[in-house]
This record gives C-alpha cells, structure tokens and sequence, in this order.
C-alpha cells in the first residue's frame, strides 16, 4: 500500500512538473508569437488590403476586360502554292513565322469551286481536285499542319471563296440550279476574284453542299478551325432565282422589291443568311466542339448593306471565336477610323479580335513604311493582326529582302502563344 501510494506520489509530482513545463512553453509560445504579430502587424495589414482590391477586381465585367488571345496571323493563298507543294520550303516558311512571334496560319482550301485537299465529296459530286498534292506526292494541308504545330502554330483553313465560283468552274457547269442571279437575269459579278457566279446561299443543296466540304476538312485533318471570310456572302443585287423569288413570296405574301436595297428585302436575306451560319457553327461544334470557328468580314456598314453579312448578330449569336475585320487602306486617317469602329470594340470584349491588313499584291506592292503605321494603329488599341498574304511580306515589295524582314522583326517582339478552345 506504502509502495503503491509513493508510486502514485512520484506519478502526480512528475505530472505536475510536466503540467507546468508545458504551461510555460505555453506562455513561451504565446509570447512569441505575439511579438512576430506585433513585428509583422503592418505587413499583415498590407497584404489583406491588396488581397481585397484584388478580389474585388475579378468581378465578371472586369474578368470580360481581361486581354484576350492575341492574334498574329498570316494568310496563305493560291500565290503561294509553289512554298505550300514543297515540304523544305514549307518547313523554311514555319520556322521564320515562329520566330518572328506568329502563332496562325490560314491557308486557303477553297478557291474558284475547287478544293485544295483530296475530298471524297467534291469528287463524288464530279469536282476534280485543283490542287492538293506537293512535290513528293504528299498532301499539301496535312504537311503544313504537322509542321506548324511542332513549332507551336495554329493552323485555321480558309474558305476563301464562300459562295463564289468561276462560270466555268465543274461546280457552276454541273449544277445550275444552285446559283442565283440578279433581278435582270445576269448571274456574274465582277471583283477581287475576277468574274464569279454566286452559289445561293438560302437553297438547301447548296447548304448542305457547303456543310459536307466543312464538316470533311474539319474531320480529314487536325486543324484547329475553320475560316470564312468576306465571300461568304451574297452580294445586295442577287436573290431574285426562282427558288428564293418563290420562298420569299411564301414567306411575306409579296413578291421581292424591285429595289435591291429595300431594308426591308436586305433583312431578310441578311437573316436568311444568320441561320445558315448558325446551323454551320453547329454543326461544326457537335463534330469537333474545340475547333476555333472564325470569320474575317468587311467592316459591318458595308458587310450588312452590301454583302448582306450581318457578322454582328453572328457575334451576338456566340456563332463567332474570332473576328479578323478586313481593313485595305492605304490611307492611315480612313485605316485608324475603321479599326475604331464600335462594333470592332464590342467585339474585343468578347472574343480574339484582329484586323486584316494589306502587304502587298503582285501588281500592287505596299511599303514597309505604310504596313508599320498601320500595325501600330492596330496594337495601340489592343487588336491583333493577320497580313493578306505570306509571298507579300518579303517578295513583291519595294524594299530590299533583309529590310522588309527587319520591319516585321520589330513587330512581335516576345511569343504569344495561342491555344484551342476547350
């Protein structure tokens, strides 16, 4: 009993000791930290105070004002087919955009009714291939893509042609009734493509002819999207076919204005041609949702009136993930006033936004001096850049090689690299 209450004793005297060590350490503790807080008190209070502005500035407006992906792009045209048909070059053509800070490429694969890829559906539908096959056989697009992504490039197929095709194209021989035609009957315009005849945009084979050509390229290849530019349109004087006569009629229980630029008339094409956009975005997402769906209109006064591309409610509609305006002025007043143009404002806010700008064409060089001014307008506001087109930037120019490629070494100065939708 002794021994067993000395045992408990001894127990209680050592938890008492360790009790109060631990009381003291306590203390210690305390004590301490109370001193780091009275030390670092003033940092502490800086930190949450920059914490909170921080917190507050990611509100949903300023998230929407956030810069967006950058866009530096080039266009790759039928001018320049001998690069795109030999692999050497094409790799030569890479590796100088990448280091030069470009990160998009579009290349053309519809021009003048043809398409620039082996397509089992053009070929189906009695359409020779015009031109897809490089030097060693190979296919022109899939080499350009596998070279442009090892450098870090996104690669975004171009449709260049939209509705347009030659009147003598296979496309305009075999298929007459898909082309509409002016009020007096003609069915040819004259412009930048030379004389062209219009595909009806409003007539379902026609719809559905460009639908496939889509949905193939964005299925045959790892393209990281689609483009469609200006000739995606119709111009104000065509839609007086019988089909679209006929639908219209049905529709309003008139027959079409004899004005072509009734506001009315323009509408409703105008809308005619929203639905069939939103019925392609739609189709190209439920086929690969990742893909970047691009248009690159004129600015929007003239797109609407006189091409009947209302590319705004487009915006509007979520059908658009990047807007490249086509603005090919020589005169930097008139330049400055279309890349300030509000709608191209509103688009920034939304998604990569870019402007086109004119390097040069084989009968028309444009000088170094002029595509400067014009990228600097461009950047000082926050827009991106694509250039109208590769062969331009260096060759048909009237500055010496080594001076035109110093200009554009000056433009990018650091990477921005741009990534797929997710």
């Amino acid at each position: 009993m002794v021994s067993r209450f000395n045992h408990k004793s001894e127990q209680w005297r050592v938890w008492v000791v360790n009790a109060s060590f631990k009381s003291m350490k306590s203390l210690f503790l305390v004590s301490s930290w109370r001193q780091l807080l009275k030390s670092f008190f003033p940092l502490l209070i800086l930190i949450s105070f920059i914490t909170v502005l921080l917190v507050d500035s990611f509100t949903p407006s300023a998230i929407a004002q956030l810069p967006r992906q950058e866009i530096r792009g080039v266009w790759m045209t039928n001018n320049d087919f001998d690069i795109l048909k030999n692999r050497a070059k094409v790799q030569d053509a890479v590796s100088q955009l990448q280091r030069l800070n470009f990160n998009t490429i579009y290349p053309v694969v519809w021009n003048s009714g043809y398409v620039m890829y082996p397509s089992a559906l053009a070929q189906r539908a009695g359409i020779q291939p015009f031109v897809y096959r490089g030097l060693d056989g190979h296919d022109i697009l899939a080499d350009l893509i596998t070279q442009a992504h090892r450098k870090g490039l996104l690669v975004i197929p171009w449709f260049e042609f939209g509705f347009m095709a030659p009147p003598t194209s296979e496309l305009a021989l075999n298929y007459p009734d898909w082309f509409t035609q002016k009020r007096d009957g003609s069915q040819t315009s004259i412009g930048a493509g030379g004389e062209v005849m219009w595909l009806n945009p409003f007539h379902p084979e026609v719809q559905r002819f460009i639908t496939n050509l889509v949905l193939e390229t964005v299925t045959q290849y790892d393209a990281d999207g689609i483009q469609f530019d200006d000739h995606m349109s119709l111009p104000y004087e065509f839609g007086y076919d019988q089909y679209t006569v006929a639908l219209y009629t049905q529709e309003t229980n008139n027959p079409p204005p004899k004005n072509p630029q009734d506001a009315a008339w323009v509408k409703w094409r105008a809308d005619k041609l929203t639905a069939f956009m939103v019925q392609l975005n739609q189709a190209v997402k439920q086929r690969k949702p990742q893909v970047i769906f691009s248009v690159a209109p004129n600015y929007y006064d003239f797109a609407y009136k006189f091409q009947l591309q209302d590319w705004l409610s487009w915006m509007r509609q979520n059908v658009v993930d990047e807007l490249i305006v086509q603005i090919y002025r020589p005169n930097l007043q008139s330049f400055v006033a279309n890349i300030s143009r509000p709608e191209i404002r509103e688009a920034q806010q939304i998604i990569p936004t870019g402007i086109g700008i004119m390097t040069g064409l084989r009968n028309n060089p444009v000088s170094m001096q002029q595509i400067k001014s014009q990228v600097r307008a461009t950047q000082e506001r926050g827009l991106g850049v694509t250039f109208f087109y590769y062969e331009s930037l260096w060759n048909d120019a009237p500055e010496p090689l080594n001076e035109r490629q110093a200009g554009f070494a000056t433009f990018f100065p650091s990477p921005a690299l741009r990534a797929r939708i997710e």
